[in-house]
This record gives structure tokens, C-alpha cells and sequence, in this order.
């Protein structure tokens, strides 16, 4: 069964966090299996208490792939260049 990654983030530094974090994350999301579904720039929240901020949403073969996507030492490397520049909220959901 596929399972998405959603992660909502406010950037504090949203060009060093494109072309920092964002490049590498996009690689190993290829490398690792996964696909983009969702990059947006902005959301709104309608209901519900929620900072807003930034969504992405990927696509995984099942959910085994996304936690060793996110469990990989490549991804904690990747993960380091977001500190201080973003707060990120990260769900996984099988669907």
C-alpha cells in the first residue's frame, strides 16, 4: 500500500532552504523512491489551529520505503541543513 510523507514547514530563510535542503531532499526522494506530489509555497489553514507555512507531500511505494528514506544517514545529513531556517511538522500516513 503507498504512503505520503506531509510535511508543513515555516521557513525562516526560504532561499537558503531551496537551494540547500530543499536540492538534497529532492535527490534523495528520487534516489530513495519516492515522488512529489505537493510542493506548494503557501497553504491556508480554513479550520483548525495550524501556523500555516509551506506543504509537501511525497508518494512512497509503502511505508517501508519512506522510513528508510527518512531513517537513511544521507536524509540526517540532508535534515542538518534545514536547522535554525525552518520548523517542520512530518506525518506519515499509509493510503
Amino acid at each position: 500500500m503507498a504512503a505520503y510523507l506531509v510535511i508543513t514547514a515555516q521557513l525562516a530563510d526560504r532561499e537558503r532552504f531551496i537551494s540547500g535542503y530543499g536540492a538534497a531532499a529532492a535527490e534523495l526522494t528520487e534516489r530513495f523512491g519516492g515522488e512529489y506530489l505537493v510542493r506548494a509555497p503557501g497553504l491556508d489553514v480554513l479550520e483548525g489551529e495550524h501556523p500555516g507555512g509551506s506543504l509537501v507531500i511525497s508518494k512512497w511505494p509503502d511505508r517501508a520505503a519512506a522510513l528508510a528514506f527518512w531513517n537513511s544517514p544521507e536524509y540526517g545529513q540532508a535534515r542538518r541543513l534545514r536547522e535554525g531556517i525552518a520548523d517542520c511538522q512530518v506525518l506519515l500516513v499509509e493510503g
